[in-house]
C-alpha cells in the first residue's frame, strides 16, 4: 500500500516541513477565479448575493464571466471583505498604482502629482 502525501511529509526534516507548508499558504492565496477567491474567504454565493443586493443564481454568473466591468469586480470584491487594488507594470520595470479608477464624479479634478507631470513632459517630448 502507498504513503499519503502526509506521511511523506511529516518523514521529511523540520525545515523542509517548514518550507513546503509555507510554500502551501503562499499558493493557497493565488487563485484563479472569483469562485476560488469566495472559498479563500470563507463566503458561500447566498452570502456574496447578500451583501450584493442580487439573487445567488447571478452570483454564480458573476463567477463564471470571462470579462467584466472594474466596477462589478470590485464590488465582489468588497463583498467578500477585500479590497481591489489595480497595478500596472510598465516595460520600464515601474509599477502603478491606479486609486479610485472609475470612481471619480465628473465635477471631482485630480491634480496629477509633480511626478507624473514631469513623466508626461519627458513621454510628450519623446513623440
Amino acid at each position: 500500500m502507498g504513503r499519503t502525501i502526509d506521511e511523506v511529509i511529516n518523514a521529511l526534516p523540520k525545515e523542509r516541513q517548514r518550507r513546503i507548508n509555507a510554500r502551501y499558504l503562499e499558493l493557497k492565496q493565488e487563485v484563479e477565479s472569483l469562485r476560488q477567491l469566495r472559498e479563500v474567504a470563507g463566503k458561500a454565493q447566498a452570502d456574496i448575493a447578500a451583501a450584493l443586493k442580487i439573487k445567488q443564481p447571478s452570483v454564480s454568473k458573476i463567477e463564471r464571466q470571462a470579462d467584466m466591468y472594474l466596477s462589478t469586480l470590485r464590488s465582489y470584491v468588497k463583498a467578500i471583505g477585500g479590497e481591489l487594488e489595480l497595478v500596472v507594470h510598465l516595460p520600464s520595470g515601474s509599477d502603478v498604482h491606479l486609486h479610485r479608477l472609475g470612481d471619480i464624479s465628473p465635477e471631482q479634478k485630480v491634480q496629477p502629482s509633480r511626478q507624473a507631470t514631469r513623466a508626461a513632459k519627458r513621454a510628450a517630448v519623446r513623440v
